[in-house]
């Protein structure tokens, strides 16, 4: 092997640094989050997710919005998927979002008993639930408004323009009282809101209604 000489006519060989890609495209998005395309755009038009457009028109999404996005979820609460049953077998899917982990366990240990079968999934934050939205809506969603990162006002309208959740019946569970929800923007048109402490006979009302 011959080795060449460093000089000023021939200066030693210097690796290409590695250059750490600072963006993606929504479809790359898409695969790291775990979501539809379509669902990677809505959230960037309402700024979920940080992104530009190029010339020719395509988006480009930071990938450090990306990695934010997944860092504040922690866990990504998995949805039971759906699948084809008679009436009698019908399964609810409820997704309940809800900061207060012992009030998760409360709706846990109450919907327990509930005389319907349900498959139940909680998640502490509203980017978890987003993220689990994302990848296939529940039947029924219960959401605190009061959580960190993303409130659930932020959460409520993204999901009023989400094809995933088309299909889900949401229900706000909240210690605010109506004059603060609306002094906050409200919620979307069509959801109810129901008070704290967790209306359980309610909620077992509207859950039955919608396996009918």
């Amino acid at each position: 092997m011959i080795q060449r000489q460093a000089s000023p006519d021939n200066p030693p060989f210097m690796p290409t640094p590695h250059i750490e890609k600072t963006f993606c495209t929504t479809r790359e998005a898409a695969a790291l989050l775990g979501v539809s395309i379509g669902t990677v755009q809505l959230w960037v038009e309402s700024d979920l997710l940080q992104a530009w457009k190029t010339a020719g028109g395509h988006r480009r999404v930071l990938r450090d919005s990306v990695d934010r996005l997944l860092h504040k979820s922690v866990q990504v609460p998995k949805l039971q998927a759906k699948s084809p049953t008679s009436e009698k077998e019908r399964r609810l899917s409820v997704l309940v979002v809800e900061d207060d982990l012992s009030l998760l366990r409360l709706y846990q240990a109450k919907m327990a008993h509930w005389p319907i079968k349900l498959d139940l999934t909680t998640a502490d934050n509203a980017v978890s639930a987003l993220l689990a939205i994302g990848r296939g809506g529940p039947d029924l969603l219960i959401a605190d408004l009061n959580m960190p990162f993303t409130n659930g006002f932020e959460m409520l309208r993204v999901l009023s323009k989400a094809p995933e959740a088309v299909n889900t019946r949401i229900v706000v569970v909240t210690g605010l009282d109506a004059a603060e929800i609306a002094r906050r923007g409200s919620v979307p048109p069509g959801i109810e809101v129901l008070p704290k402490p967790v209306p359980f006979d309610r909620l077992l009302t509207i859950a039955s209604s919608i396996l009918q």
